[in-house]
């Protein structure tokens, strides 16, 4: 059994509490301290100050960017732009651009459900995305 203060574990106590531990308890917390004094040398090494979830609105500012309505607009209209030129793709580009590029799906997976090779789909993606970039800078 080995005798522990809890206020050195606890930032939530306040006044001495001391209490006998196992020492397989001990070793746990003596484990638990050792990793967090790391953990503070590592970060002081690195600078690292700063942390996303301190409630000072960092990270809000870096993931809830406002846009102005100019932005918006403009964002609407290349997403309009972008549609019209896929839509003059034949059918079959159409599908394999739209499940490549919005859907996520890799050429290997798409090849697979079409039943066709890699290369086939690579290259029908790569003459859809020539087309649609022709069809861009005429309308532009």
């Amino acid at each position: 059994m080995k005798r522990i203060n809890l206020k050195d574990y606890y930032d939530h106590i306040s006044i001495d509490t001391y209490i006998n531990v196992p020492d397989e308890v001990y070793d746990i917390f003596e484990a638990y301290r050792k990793a967090e004094q790391a953990y503070q040398s590592k970060r002081h090494y690195h600078k690292a100050y700063y942390s996303l979830n301190r409630d000072d609105g960092i990270e809000h500012r870096a993931l809830f960017v406002s846009l102005s309505p100019d932005e918006i607009y403009e964002r609407k209209l290349t997403s309009e732009q972008l549609h019209a030129a896929i839509a003059t793709l034949p059918d079959k580009q159409a599908k394999r651009i739209y499940a490549h590029f919005f859907l996520g799906m890799s050429k290997t997976v798409i090849a697979k459900s079409e039943g066709v090779n890699k290369s086939q789909v690579t290259r029908s993606i790569n003459k859809g995305l020539s087309h649609i970039e022709k069809y861009l800078k005429n309308i532009l």
